[in-house]
């Protein structure tokens, strides 16, 4: 009998076909079941994770979960969380295997960065809506929280990522940025921009809850006690490095950040009213503006512009690449190297050649100046090296016009000539040893410039202004020209210890309303700000926009809203007592707080370096300013007065102390007190003065 071998293939094909289908079934079947459990998994995870915040709520937290994705139909945002420390976009991860390398995240094998850093643009997006009620652009967090695990594992651009069991460590180490008034407010524009989410599968709980939020969870973890939430916090906010601290924008400045000036602006305030930092959450937001280019800060101390460069890669690290740091001096190297212009300095011989020239000055033009300021050279130093090359001034009729504003010597006209000379003999010796001086760098960088202009910035601010030449500030201006937003100068005409001033409309720059005056002081207690100002007292001093100001009317515009010790002013017969006796001091402070915390500064060099040698005998740790960059050190910063300008220190020391400017021309002596009310006000809390 014969077989139907067609219809016996057509049944076993039919059953292979029934069996690969009823694989796929299961194989379907299957990935959705895993598709459930994970979104079982991160549901539970989430959770999890607003259990464990909960306790917050008691210190001034809120917790709104389930938030729609600004933009998005069917995307949700797992968590947000407004509270003292700011605002903070949660999202819960439940991943097993997961790695930060390189500034990327990877799921198992998988680079996920890209999803990820859609977080970062909630974020930015987010920051025009709060900025409205004071929360600056820095306060807006992005926070990855990996379930199951503890500690931070690193950062994703903007985005933290940390673990989920001690969350409220991470947020908490930020301490209490924000007043309980101004988190009301941050909450309102919260709960309006990041609305319900509509296709939510549970119905979010009421915003300040005194039970966990979310129900009751299956998690062996305890809920955190009130006791450990209090310990948490109260040791983050004494324990925050200084250098948080220097990054913290109070809400009432939020605004100015994002302000748009229609051409050059100034910023101003006395000591601790918060400058630098509004100069760096403004460098933060006009590279966030101007993608595609590059954002100049830059300052005359040549030792901050690291500083503030850490801080920004600690405060925006998505942009910290393209804002660039450098100081005045090195940028105009740079400028001339890079435009064929070789420069040869050398500041002592300049020194050398300068005395020289004074030394063979014509007799009756040395007799003129020597009956004058004392007949000391130093200051037809000053007069040469500020007010003529500090301008760039080419010839005596544009000398013999220049009003001097700041110098107090007043000068007639066969004066000038005879400071004439003194600089054409130091000119000519300086071409014919082919040298140049600090001042000859600038110039001729300002020249080559402009000579072959290109846009190598969308826009420089700088700190410190009044610190700056006339002809500095011109070459920078030159760089960028009047654009909006493009050139911004701050800094406080209370706080210029150099010699020499001027007025911006001599560099052609119009400032017309665009002005800013902040007048809070942040960070003295009332103690320190109170001590500082008994220096200047009622002195006046020249600002470069608005003429002479009183100093004292300036410093008391608002005072300062912490209160501390009164500081320490410790007098002794001789220097061995003196150091004693500051050795002693500081170690009662470093009982109290962090080595790190307290600064030495000092009047030289010679003085800084003789300090440390000090701290070294007695076996207490230092850095020296020219070594630190704005990162956290377990050692006492010590340096120049002039070195600390633009930093802050919890706790600063000021030993050998002058008690009197005998011997000082008037305008000398005044330089000195502001000098002095520069270094007291680097002290955020505690100040000690010693002198013999």
């Amino acid at each position: 009998m014969g077989v139907d071998v067609s219809a016996g293939a057509s049944a076993a094909q039919q059953a292979v076909r029934l069996s690969a289908v009823a694989r796929s079934h299961q194989l379907e079947a299957q990935r959705a079941a895993d598709e459930a459990g994970r979104y079982a998994a991160a549901a539970i995870a989430e959770r999890k994770l607003a259990t464990r915040l909960t306790p917050l709520t008691a210190h001034g937290y809120y917790l709104l979960p389930d938030r729609q994705w600004p933009g998005s139909k069917n995307a949700q945002l797992d968590l947000i969380v407004v509270g003292p420390s700011g605002l903070w976009i949660v999202d819960s991860k439940h991943w097993n295997e997961f790695a930060v390398s390189a500034g990327h995240l990877f799921r198992d094998q998988a680079d996920v960065t890209d999803d990820v850093m859609r977080l970062a643009d909630v974020a930015n997006a987010a920051e025009a809506a709060f900025v409205e009620v004071g929360l600056a652009p820095a306060e807006i967090r992005v926070v990855l929280a990996m379930d199951g695990r503890k500690g931070k594992f690193g950062d994703v651009g903007p985005i933290e990522v940390v673990g989920a069991e001690d969350i409220h460590l991470h947020m908490s180490k930020r301490g209490n940025r924000l007043s309980a008034g101004e988190v009301e407010q941050v909450l309102t524009v919260a709960m309006q921009y990041f609305p319900r989410y509509v296709g939510a599968q549970r119905e979010p709980a009421a915003v300040i809850v005194p039970e966990p939020i979310l129900g009751e969870v299956s998690d062996d973890t305890p809920l955190l006690t009130e006791d450990e939430v209090r310990h948490a916090l109260t040791e983050a906010e004494l324990a925050a490095p200084i250098e948080d601290w220097m990054t913290f924008l109070h809400p009432e400045q939020a605004a100015l950040v994002r302000r748009t000036f229609n051409g050059p602006a100034r910023i101003r305030g006395s000591a601790g009213t918060g400058k630098t930092v509004v100069g760096l959450h403004r460098a933060a937001y006009l590279a966030r503006v101007h993608p595609q280019g590059k954002i100049l800060v830059t300052t005359f101390v040549k030792t901050l512009p690291a500083v503030l460069g850490s801080l920004l890669k600690r405060m925006a690290p998505d942009v910290a690449d393209r804002v660039e740091f450098v100081s005045v001096h090195a940028l105009a190297f740079r400028l001339a190297r890079e435009r064929g212009v070789r420069l040869n300095l050398d500041g002592r011989k300049a020194n050398d050649l300068l005395k020289r020239a004074w030394a063979q000055l014509d007799p009756e033009h040395k007799k003129r100046l020597g009956q004058r300021a004392g007949g000391a050279l130093d200051y037809w130093k000053e007069e040469v090296e500020s007010v003529i090359k500090g301008r760039g001034l080419s010839s005596f009729e544009e000398y013999a016009e220049c009003k001097r504003p700041g110098r107090m010597v007043r000068l007639n006209m066969e004066d000038r000539r005879a400071v004439w000379a003194l600089f054409q003999a130091y000119e000519s010796s300086l071409r014919a040893s082919g040298i140049h001086d600090f001042h000859d760098a600038v110039l001729l960088a300002e020249a080559a410039f402009r000579q072959s202009p290109t846009r190598l910035y969308e826009a420089i601010i700088i700190d410190e202004a009044q610190d700056l030449s006339l002809a500095m500030v011109r070459m920078l201006h030159a760089l960028v020209g009047d654009t909006a937003d493009s050139f911004t100068l701050i800094g406080d005409g209370q706080q210029n210890v150099y010699p020499g001033g001027y007025v911006l409309s001599e560099a052609g720059i119009s400032l017309a309303g665009r002005g800013v005056v902040l007048g809070r002081n942040y960070r003295n207690t009332v103690e320190v700000q109170e001590f500082a100002a008994q220096l200047i007292g009622e002195s006046t001093y020249v600002d470069m926009d608005d003429g002479t100001i009183t100093a004292l009317a300036e410093a008391e515009t608002d005072g300062p809203i912490r209160h501390g010790d009164a500081p320490v002013v410790a007098k002794f017969s001789s220097k061995a007592e003196h150091d004693a006796g500051m050795v002693a001091a500081l170690r009662g402070l470093i009982a109290q707080s962090a080595v790190g915390d307290v600064a030495i500064l000092c009047n030289t060099t010679w003085e800084a370096d003789s300090a440390m040698r000090l701290l070294t005998a007695v076996g207490i740790p230092s850095i020296n300013l020219l070594k630190y960059v704005g990162v956290p050190v377990d050692a006492v910063k010590v340096g120049t007065i002039k070195r600390a300008k633009g930093l802050e220190f919890k706790v600063v020391m000021l030993p050998w102390t002058p008690t009197s400017s005998r011997g000082l021309d008037e305008e000398r002596a005044a330089r000195d007190l502001r000098e002095r009310y520069v270094a007291a006000t680097r002290a955020r809390d505690a100040l000690w003065v010693g002198s013999h």
